[in-house]
């Protein structure tokens, strides 16, 4: 949303930091992290009445609709609208409870998940949801032919799927799995596909996507909008929602406006009645009268990866220097007008599995002690004020979607160790597509999600390729990433997490610096939206008043 994320969403949790409000969650049977209640938008005079249009702006256009077929944040948050989940996550109670799947059952051994499926619900295009939905769905997020960068990866526990009736959904893992239940929470992740749309479409499904969901896909005007129309037979809304029957609005639009300015000027002259903004502009819109302002603290962390297949990075005390280098403080403080908190390691505060200990242990800023370092490598001062070795400048790019003030604070704060930042901006699905192949040096990223199994996308070698941007390859890593998502006892998954959390610090594989609050100016004409750190923008009980 025009802020995101990943997220690179995404992907379970993906998740980009381009300013996108994600709508990654997730749950385990990890113990619940603590949570601010979602914000609220403000309360109107009257009932609240059917019809109108709301009108969100997107910083990005999503690159498809197809859920097995993304990593973009974006995509997500328009694709959960028009799915579904077989559970959800009360926003206030963090419990997991029946959603599309009216109860459900893990076996003693954790290996056999039995799921019945709520009657009477229908996809757009009519058909009914049963439990081979969910089972033809799966099987084509986990086919090798489908290629499936987030969802594919996430499902790879599951050995086998039986329905041995209609409703009934048996699955059966190959091993006990942690955060597998995480992601039947997320619509946008996990949603049942029509698969009759599917073999319609074929690959320009995304460009026409078939969900259960509040919405129903209308158009797709390509660099402008994407439409979605009320859903007249939905009478399955998630349990949390007060409207259980169709959503109020006619409409939910989604505009494309790339440009922050564009964005703010969209929202005074009323083309658009949602949008993510700066902490910036919040201060000021917090004060008027035609907007409310909702914020809430993502549940992520945004960080730089280094590609450790340069030769330049590959060097341990490079990537430390360059960890000392970052003064997060004075990035939160220009950039977001101190509305944040500096990152020390791969996880947020208030995710489970966060180890406090990793404050006294993740680098501090240190200008000498950074410069120390590269000298150390064999980086030495020049005339110019950037490093050389062996006639070599030490000069890295910069990959990214942002158009912040942070990104040039980077660059200044790297040359006062003596390190030159080009950088290099890209659309979103340009920078993940590149970031994937390598042609990176450093990128800017970030994520949202409820589960520390998100560390194993980005941090296992298997995922080279995916979200393993760095070409992380530690053996001990991925022992412990693997033993995350098999152990049963939450404290010893805690004590898991923790060293994960050591190795990535240790080895300064990211440079972790912030983790943000999200801020969504909100027309008064437009009631009852929620912001929630976990789902994002929620629309479940929104109406336009005329």
């Amino acid at each position: 949303m025009g802020k995101r994320k990943a997220v690179a969403r995404r992907i379970g949790c993906l998740f980009t930091f381009c300013m996108l409000i994600s709508f990654v969650i997730g749950c385990s049977q990890s113990a619940t992290p603590s949570k601010p209640p979602e914000a609220t938008g403000p309360k109107a005079e009257g009932a609240p009445q059917a019809g109108g249009t709301i009108t969100l702006g997107l910083s990005a256009e999503p690159d498809t609709l197809d859920v097995h077929k993304t990593n973009m944040d974006v995509s997500g948050v328009v694709s959960r609208l028009i799915g579904g989940s077989l559970l959800s996550l009360d926003p206030q109670t963090n419990e997991i409870k029946p959603y599309l799947a009216e109860s459900y059952n893990i076996s003693a051994d954790q290996k056999t998940w039995t799921f019945k499926i709520r009657p009477g619900v229908k996809f757009h295009d009519g058909t009914a949801l049963t439990a081979a939905s969910f089972k033809e769905t799966f099987e084509r997020a986990m086919a090798p032919e489908t290629a499936s960068p987030g969802v594919g990866p996430l499902l790879s526990v599951i050995a086998s799927i039986t329905t041995p009736d209609e409703l009934t959904l048996v699955i059966q893992l190959k091993e006990p799995s942690a955060p597998l239940l995480s992601y039947f929470v997320q619509a946008n992740v996990t949603q049942p596909l029509s698969m009759e749309a599917v073999q319609k479409y074929g690959n320009e499904y995304g460009r026409h996507p078939v969900g259960v969901g509040p919405w129903k896909f209308e158009s797709w005007k390509t660099g402008e909008s994407i439409t979605l129309v009320r859903n007249e037979a939905y009478q399955w809304a998630e349990p949390f929602v007060q409207t259980q029957g169709p959503p109020m609005p006619d409409k939910i639009v989604f505009k494309f406006i790339k440009d922050a300015q564009t964005t703010i000027a969209a929202l005074e002259s009323g083309s658009i009645d949602l949008a993510s903004i700066s902490p910036r502009e919040a201060a000021g819109y917090k004060q008027s009268d035609k907007f409310a302002v909702l914020e809430a603290t993502k549940l992520g962390v945004n960080f730089i990866q280094m590609n450790l297949e340069n030769p330049i990075l590959g060097d341990l005390r490079v990537r430390q220097a360059l960890n000392m280098a970052l003064n997060k403080k004075a990035i939160i403080q220009a950039d977001l007008q101190g509305e944040g908190e500096s990152a020390f390691g791969p996880l947020p505060r208030k995710m489970f599995g966060y180890d406090p200990a990793v404050e006294t242990y993740g680098y501090p800023f240190n200008i000498e002690e950074a410069k120390k370092l590269l000298e150390e490598v064999g980086w030495k001062e020049s005339g110019q004020g950037i490093r050389e070795k062996d006639g070599q400048p030490l000069s890295l790019q910069l990959l990214t979607a942002m158009s912040s003030q942070s990104i040039p604070l980077m660059q200044s704060m790297f040359k006062e160790i003596g390190v030159e930042i080009k950088v290099q901006n890209a659309e979103l699905g340009s920078v993940l597509d590149l970031s994937a192949k390598g042609q990176f040096d450093l990128n800017v990223l970030g994520y949202t999600d409820f589960d520390p199994d998100i560390l194993y996308l980005f941090m296992h070698s298997s995922q080279i390729g995916g979200l393993n941007h760095a070409h992380i390859k530690n053996e001990q890593l991925d022992t412990l990433l693997e033993q995350s998502r098999t152990v049963g006892d939450q404290e010893k998954r805690k004590q898991i997490f923790a060293e994960i959390q050591k190795i990535a610090v240790e080895q300064a594989y990211w440079i972790p610096y912030l983790e943000e609050k999200t801020f969504l100016a909100v027309n008064k004409r437009v009631h009852g939206v929620k912001l929630d750190s976990l789902y994002g923008i929620m629309l479940g009980d929104s109406w336009v008043q005329p």
